[in-house]
């Protein structure tokens, strides 16, 4: 009986139902600004689908526009981050915020979340307030390799096996 309702809470963390969990809470305790937002802020099925389409949708145009004008490295850097904030944001309306949150903060991904977010900070800060080109496009191409890095969290086993193919390649004598 035990294992089955192991099974049932498991079933019931993958739909995204609440769990009542003493772990679970130490941890909606630490998210409390979030869980209040959650409360005032409830959205139907319908309307996270149509707040995901349309960010995802904002996010990979703004993207896909910024190749426009990718020899301006400074409009590039701006839409491009843009672009990959919407996208991100995408997520929040599809799982909630909370979820969201959670799962970027998650041990697996931390590194790769907080290298993500921190290059699109800088991409930004070279583009709107240096305005320095070169520093613009290696920020850019720098937000670009974690935003790689950063999705490859989310498929089990993907950063390691890349790594391992990244070594393998450079390890090779020529």
């Amino acid at each position: 009986m035990e294992k089955m309702n192991q099974a049932f809470e498991k079933m019931k963390m993958l739909v995204g139902m609440e769990v009542e969990d003493e772990e679970e809470q130490q941890r909606e305790s630490s998210f409390a600004f979030i869980d209040d937002f959650n409360r005032n802020c409830t959205l139907s099925t319908k309307q996270r689908l149509y707040g995901f389409a349309a960010c995802l949708v904002a996010g990979i145009t703004c993207t896909l526009l910024s190749m426009l004008v990718f020899f301006n490295p400074i409009k590039f850097g701006v839409t491009f981050s843009f672009g990959n904030l919407l996208a991100l944001g995408s997520t929040g309306f599809l799982i909630g915020p909370k979820r969201q949150v959670a799962m970027m903060l998650d041990p697996v991904r931390i590194y790769a979340t907080a290298l993500y977010i921190a290059s699109i900070i800088v991409a930004l800060f070279c583009a709107v307030y240096v305005h320095n080109k070169l520093l613009t496009l290696l920020a850019i191409i720098l937000e670009f390799g974690a935003l790689i890095w950063y999705s490859l969290s989310y498929i089990p086993f993907a950063r390691s096996m890349v790594s391992k193919i990244m070594v393998a390649c450079f390890d090779t004598e020529f």
